[in-house]
C-alpha cells in the first residue's frame, strides 16, 4: 500500500479490476475513518451536554429533548443541500473538474444562507407553540422553548458549515471537516460547562446556557470552513471568477438534493410522532426516548462513516465512468459497516443498564431505557446496511428511491405497528420501542435491492 495522501480523492482513480479487497478495504478505510471521528465527536458533545443536562433533572432532559426535535425538523434543508452538494461536486472532481466543483459549493452557500434565515426568524417567534405540540408539561415547555429560540438563530451558520462539510466530503477531503468538527465540539463543552452551571463568574442559563454553546460553536466553525475553501492548496476552493449566482446550477442542487430533503422531513415529523405514541407512557418515556438516541448517535458512528464513504466512491466513479467499480467498493463498505455495528450492537446490549444509569439516577427512566437500549442493539445490523446502502444512492443522485423507503418502512411499519401496540392493543412501551425493526429491515431490504439493480448507474445529475 503506498503511504497516505493528503487527499483520499486522489487515491480513488487507482480502483481496479486488478485492486485487492484488502488494498480496497484500506481505500474505503481511509475515506471512511474521518467522517466517523467526525460524527464520533459530535455525537460526544451530545452525551456531554446530555450528562450536564440530565444533571438538571428529568424536566431539563425532556425540554432539550424536544427542542432539539424541533431543531432537526428545521434543519432539513441542510440534508437537502449537502446531497446535492456531495452529489455535485463528486461527480466533477470524478471527471477532472475542480473548478466545477469549486462553483457548486457556491451556489449551496447561497441558498444555505436564504433558506436558513427565512426559516429562523418564524421558528424563533413560535417556538412555544411548536414546543406545546408535544403537550408536554409546563417546566419543559418553558425549557423547550428558551433552548428553541436561541439555537435557532445558528441555522444559517449550522447550513453553511454542513455544505461546506459534504462539499469537501465529495472531493474526498475528509480531514478537513473533521479538524473544524473538533474545534467546533471543543467550544460546545467549554461554554456550555460555563453557562449551564455559571462557572467563571459567569451566570447559570441552566438548559439556555446549552443553546447558547452550540450556536457559538457553529458560527465559528462556519467562519472556519469558509477559510478552508479559501485555501489555495485545498482538494476544494472557491474562486472569485465563479461566485456569481447561477439560477441553472441552484436547480441542479435542488433537484438532486430535494427528495433527500423531503425524506429527512418525514423522517423528523416521524420521530415526532413516534415520540408522541411513547409520550403516552410518561414523562420517563420520554426521557428514556432521548438516552436511547443518544446511545444511537454513538452506536451509528461506523453507519455515517461508510455512507459518506459510498456517497464520494460512487459520485467519483461515476464522474469517472467506473460505474464497476463503484459498486465492488458499496458491496465491501457495506460488509465492513455491518461488521463494526454488531460488535456496537453487542457492547451497547450486554451494558445497557449500566449505560443509562450513567445519564439519570430515575429508576423509572432507567427501565425504559433499558428496554429501548436493547432493541436499538438488535437493530445495529439493519442500521448500517441501510446507511451504507443510502449512502451510495444518494452519492449517485438517486435519492427519490430513499424517500420512497422512508415512507414505507417508517410511516406504515414503524408508525403503524406502534399506534396499533399503544391504542388498539394496548401493549407495554416495550412493543412501541419494537417497530423500529420492523422501519429498518424494510429499508435496508429495499436500498440493497435497488443498490443490486443497477438503476443509481443511469442517474443524470
Amino acid at each position: 500500500m503506498s503511504a497516505p495522501t493528503r487527499n483520499p480523492s486522489l487515491r480513488l482513480a487507482g480502483i481496479s479490476a486488478a485492486t485487492s479487497r484488502l488494498e480496497l478495504m484500506r481505500i474505503i478505510w481511509a475515506l471512511s475513518w474521518p467522517a466517523i471521528m467526525t460524527f464520533g465527536l459530535e455525537s460526544l458533545v451530545g452525551l456531554v451536554d446530555a450528562l450536564m443536562v440530565g444533571r438538571l433533572g428529568a424536566n431539563a432532559v425532556a425540554g432539550v429533548g424536544v427542542g432539539t426535535q424541533i431543531l432537526s425538523a428545521v434543519s432539513v434543508m441542510n440534508m437537502a443541500l449537502a446531497t446535492g452538494t456531495v452529489a455535485l461536486v463528486a461527480r466533477h472532481v470524478g471527471a477532472a473538474q475542480r473548478r466545477e466543483a469549486g462553483a457548486v459549493v457556491a451556489q449551496s452557500l447561497y441558498l444555505a444562507l436564504a433558506v436558513g434565515l427565512t426559516i429562523a426568524l418564524p421558528v424563533f417567534f413560535f417556538a412555544p407553540h411548536l414546543v406545546a405540540v408535544f403537550k408536554v408539561e409546563p417546566e419543559v415547555l418553558a425549557n423547550g422553548a428558551g433552548f428553541v429560540r436561541i439555537i435557532i438563530l445558528a441555522v444559517p451558520c449550522m447550513a453553511m458549515f454542513a455544505v461546506i462539510a459534504a462539499g469537501l466530503r465529495g472531493a474526498g477531503d475528509m480531514r478537513t471537516p473533521l479538524a473544524i468538527g473538533a474545534l467546533i465540539n471543543v467550544i460546545n463543552v467549554a461554554v456550555g460547562y460555563t453557562l449551564i452551571f455559571g462557572h467563571f463568574g459567569m451566570p447559570a442559563l441552566g438548559v439556555r446556557g446549552s443553546a447558547v454553546a452550540s450556536a457559538t460553536a457553529f458560527t465559528v466553525g462556519a467562519g472556519l470552513g469558509l477559510a478552508a475553501l479559501l485555501r489555495r492548496d485545498g482538494a476544494l476552493r472557491l474562486e472569485r471568477g465563479r461566485l456569481a449566482p447561477s439560477a441553472t446550477l441552484m436547480r441542479r442542487i435542488l433537484a438532486i438534493g430535494s427528495p433527500s430533503g423531503i425524506e429527512q422531513f418525514l423522517m423528523q415529523i416521524g420521530f415526532l410522532l413516534y415520540l408522541g405514541i411513547a409520550a403516552r407512557y410518561g414523562t420517563s418515556a420520554v426521557a428514556a426516548y432521548f438516552i436511547g438516541v443518544r446511545i444511537l448517535a454513538l452506536s451509528f458512528l461506523p453507519g455515517f462513516g461508510f455512507s459518506a464513504a459510498t456517497s464520494t466512491i460512487v459520485g467519483q466513479q461515476l464522474g469517472a465512468r467506473q460505474e464497476a467499480h463503484a459498486a465492488r467498493s458499496v458491496w465491501e463498505a457495506n460488509r465492513l459497516a455491518v461488521s463494526m455495528m454488531s460488535i456496537a450492537a453487542l457492547v451497547i446490549f450486554i451494558f445497557a443498564r449500566q449505560i443509562a444509569s450513567v445519564f439519570i439516577a430515575d429508576p423509572l427512566v432507567i427501565e425504559d431505557a433499558v428496554v429501548f437500549i436493547h432493541v436499538l442493539a438488535a437493530a445495529q445490523p439493519l442500521m448500517a446496511a441501510d446507511s451504507t446502502f443510502g449512502g451510495a444512492l444518494r452519492g449517485a443522485g438517486d435519492t427519490r428511491f430513499p424517500l420512497l423507503t422512508v415512507i414505507i418502512g417508517f410511516y406504515v411499519v414503524r408508525l403503524g405497528f406502534a399506534w396499533t401496540a399503544a391504542n388498539v392493543l394496548g401493549l407495554g412501551l416495550g412493543w412501541v420501542w419494537a417497530a423500529l425493526l420492523g422501519d429498518y429491515l424494510v429499508r435496508a431490504s429495499l436500498k440493497a435491492w435497488r443498490f443490486r439493480s443497477g438503476a443509481w448507474k443511469k442517474v443524470q445529475v
